[in-house]
């Protein structure tokens, strides 16, 4: 029976629940078109790429399982199992049981009405060779001839039956005995007692190319004998290594042997903590990255960074950065990651600029903009604060590079990591959290230049909140549970609101506790420079920031009562007279372009500019007592005049004074969506409890209809096996794509129609196999036009190389 209707009957056997549960955790199957039949089903269950999204969202006693059903291959049933694993009894076979439940439910493994274990085709391919072993003697024999079954079973000493099925058999069951084997090898010569003992414990040697006309390869020493009785099996076109049944390995091995199995995750030390302890400190932590998120996207909208020629933002960019919001490299990184996948941010030619989504989100309360980018944290496709590569080469931020399933599944461990410590329990050092975040997702990635496993990702979770003390905090809980409204909650229950005022002391700065409302950073920004940021942020005044502010056309007493409004107190007198005096020296000379020309009121300051051995390099010449002109650019004159002190203003060509306000880039090109992710586990946990597929039907009652229906249906043929197609683009796309399903030319057709991205296999002239994302079909037979997502470009594809489809 093959894997396909093994799966098939064992799908029809289920009840409408079990089956409904089969659909939420493999999701990507009910996709549109819905699967009309159990045996369809049972083929996109199949797909390689269904399996490979299945398969990071197991545990690390989930995949030994499974690895182990890998290895044992036809022979696996849970007797077999539960001896190779030690989990005949007590809590280790409960613990079995459990797992074998789990990957049942992924429809990775499941059993048939005889007690033997299936497993999904593409399933042993996860592994070279499970557990260090080959494939099992049945399949290592499936190429020999009767005769050479024959002379097998003579050198055993055992009387050859008269058929190759009876002698197949015959050897199968010889070689299943863990005692006869012993006997066996213990009469070998011990040169191949050494040989086989060896290659029991390692690794099989994968087979070589046959090269025409070149000698095979010379056999090891001690070899014949073991290849006579079947110990070893050689192809029979004599080339490769020799091979060693799974049987045989197991029973060199020996009885205590036993393949890993770890049914429970690693006990970190763990202290006492109370709620109010993880949410104090979980406030704290988020309202310090809040508000120094706030500063980095402020120096953004001020001056969007430029974009490297490779892509991203290098490490100046970066740097600037985080010395105008005064934050460090980790909380610029992961602030623009969030805010582009949020689309506060987007490109705009050589830049990355804000968006109007930004001025937005810079109006909402604390609560409202943690909200946003924490939801955003919880999708990205990459760990943002990752700053060096293997090579200990910086890394660009916005880079674009390729989703990273592995980062995501490390934030997913470490949810599930922190959900499941003891009620008032927290780790004793948050490190610990590693070995067990690997235990949770053993597939997930860590940064190479992790110390200790997923320290990057711990601290992340640290700066937002997520994790405080050690344990999951409520924000944790809502993230892990995809809860939008809950999680907007809690943030307003953690976050005060905005503070709408600042204190602002005799010393020129002004201080403001908690993250300052949008109104109060845009009046402090223009007048003051911002020296620190976080719980608590300040600014300080300085005649160089009241010009600043001068030079945007604020009048003095529009200033004054600009901070008076949002000032705690009265403005203070040191402050008032910092105004006031910047303001009496501010437009004392004024430059009109000419090329420029300077003139004033005041003769005697106009005389001493044109002697002022600094300005020599602008070569003013004096044309009356109250003008100048200099061979040197407006702009140049205006700035090197504010170099030597003085307070200059500009003038338009008509006359009036020229405003020197900035206005904040903004990205013309609507919001883009967040970065794309061949990761479905944020759909696939909100499938799950709510029964749903996002496009598709209700999962009960899919579920229904499926066990309702023949367990096949019919597959039409385009070249007339009588039953239709059910649309003419399914037709076309079957006529020309031989190397698909039907199942997967519905898909395919479906996406056509719709005009909905997918996924496929794709195989290139050369014989080179690809995974495109495809949007923007159009059919053109033979050919499929498509914007392909890897190239960035449009390209033309040929439907008979497409050998496999997914839905996006």
């Amino acid at each position: 029976m093959t894997s396909g209707s093994a799966l098939t009957a064992w799908l029809s056997g289920l009840d409408g629940p079990r089956l409904a549960r089969v659909l939420a955790t493999r999701n990507d199957t009910a996709s549109p078109p819905e699967p009309r039949s159990v045996g369809e089903l049972a083929d996109r269950l199949q797909r390689p790429g269904s399996v490979a999204l299945a398969l990071p969202l197991l545990t690390l006693p989930d995949l030994q399982v499974a690895e182990a059903v890998a290895a044992l291959g036809t022979t696996a049933s849970r007797k077999a199992l539960a001896k190779l694993l030690g989990a005949t009894a007590g809590e280790a076979g409960l613990a079995l049981g459990a797992v074998l439940e789990t990957l049942a439910e992924h429809a990775l493994v499941w059993p048939d009405h005889n007690g033997r274990l299936h497993t999904a085709a593409p399933l042993r391919a996860a592994w070279d060779a499970p557990l260090g072993l080959d494939a099992p003697i049945a399949e290592l024999l499936a190429d020999m001839t009767s005769d050479e079954l024959r002379g097998m079973l003579a050198a055993l000493g055992i009387k050859p039956p008269g058929t190759k099925q009876q002698r197949m058999a015959a050897l199968v069951a010889h070689h299943s005995d863990p005692e006869v084997i012993a006997e066996v090898v213990a009469r070998a010569p011990a040169v191949t007692q050494k040989l086989l003992a060896h290659r029991a414990g390692s690794a099989p040697r994968q087979p070589q190319a046959i090269v025409f006309g070149t000698p095979g390869p010379v056999l090891e020493p001690g070899a014949r004998w073991a290849l006579d009785r079947g110990l070893l099996i050689q192809d029979r076109r004599r080339y490769g290594a020799a091979r060693m049944p799974v049987e045989v390995a197991l029973a060199l091995r020996g009885p205590t042997w036993r393949a890993p199995f770890t049914p429970l995750p690693p006990s970190p030390q763990l202290v006492s903590i109370t709620p109010a302890e993880v949410e104090r400190e979980a406030a704290a932590s988020a309202a310090a990255l809040l508000a120094q998120a706030a500063s980095v996207l402020s120096a953004c909208s001020a001056a969007p960074p430029a974009r490297l020629k490779s892509g991203g933002i290098g490490a100046r960019e970066l740097a600037r950065i985080g010395k105008a919001a005064h934050a460090d490299d980790a909380v610029v990184r992961i602030t623009l990651e969030v805010a582009y996948a949020a689309g506060l941010l987007a490109r705009v030619g050589d830049r990355v600029a804000p968006t109007e989504a930004y001025d937005v989100w810079a109006e909402q309360e604390p609560a409202e903009r943690l909200a946003t980018l924490l939801q955003a944290w919880r999708e990205l496709p990459l760990t943002p604060t990752r700053a060096r590569d293997e090579d200990n080469k910086a890394l660009p931020a916005l880079a674009g590079a390729p989703p990273c399933n592995g980062c995501r599944q490390a934030r997913d461990g470490l949810f599930a990591a922190a959900a499941q410590l003891p009620a008032g329990q927290g780790v004793k050092d948050v490190s610990d959290l590693g070995p067990t975040v690997a235990w949770h997702r053993p597939l997930a990635d860590t940064s190479p230049t992790d110390i200790t496993p997923f320290a990057t990702v711990i601290r992340e979770a640290e700066m937002f909140g997520v994790i405080a003390r050690g344990a999951l905090s409520a924000l944790g809980v809502h993230l892990l549970a995809y809860d939008a409204e809950g999680l907007t909650a809690t943030c307003r229950r953690l976050l005060p609101p905005a503070a709408e005022t600042a204190r602002i002391g005799g010393d020129l700065t002004a201080v403001v506790a908690g993250t300052p409302a949008a109104r109060v950073a845009v009046v402090l920004d223009a007048t003051a420079d911002r020296e620190t940021s976080g719980t608590a942020s300040v600014w300080r005044f300085s005649s160089g920031s009241i010009r600043r502010a001068l030079d945007a056309g604020r009048a003095p007493r529009d200033i004054a009562a600009d901070l008076a409004a949002i000032a705690a107190g009265p403005l203070p007198q040191p402050l008032s007279y910092l105004i006031a005096d910047t303001a009496r020296g501010h437009g004392r000379v004024r430059i009109a372009p000419a090329a420029c020309v300077l003139h004033g009121e005041e003769p005697a300051l106009l005389a001493e500019l044109a002697a002022h051995r600094g300005l020599s390099k602008l070569g003013l010449r004096q044309l009356a007592p109250t003008v100048l002109v200099s061979r040197s650019s407006l702009d140049t004159t205006l700035a090197a005049l504010r170099a030597e002190g003085y307070a200059p203003v500009a003038e338009t060509a008509g006359g009036t004074v020229r405003v020197e306000k900035l206005r904040p880039q903004r990205a013309a090109a609507p919001v883009p969506a967040p970065r794309q992710t061949n990761d479905k586990r944020g759909t696939r946990s909100a499938a799950i409890r709510t029964s749903k597929v996002p496009g598709g039907a209700d999962l009960d009652e899919l579920a229904v209809r499926l066990l309702a229906a023949p367990p096949t249906v019919p597959e039409p043929d385009p070249f007339g096996s009588g039953v239709p197609f059910g649309t003419d683009t399914e037709e076309i796309v079957a006529g020309y794509a031989k190397h698909l399903s039907y199942s997967d030319v519905r898909q395919l057709a479906r996406a056509i129609d719709a005009g909905t991205a997918i996924t496929v296999e794709y195989v290139a002239t050369s014989g080179s196999r690809t995974v495109r994302t495809l949007s923007s079909l159009e059919l053109d037979p033979p050919y499929l036009e498509a914007w392909c997502h890897l190239r960035e470009a449009e390209r033309i594809f040929t439907l008979s190389r497409i050998h496999g489809v997914m839905p996006q």
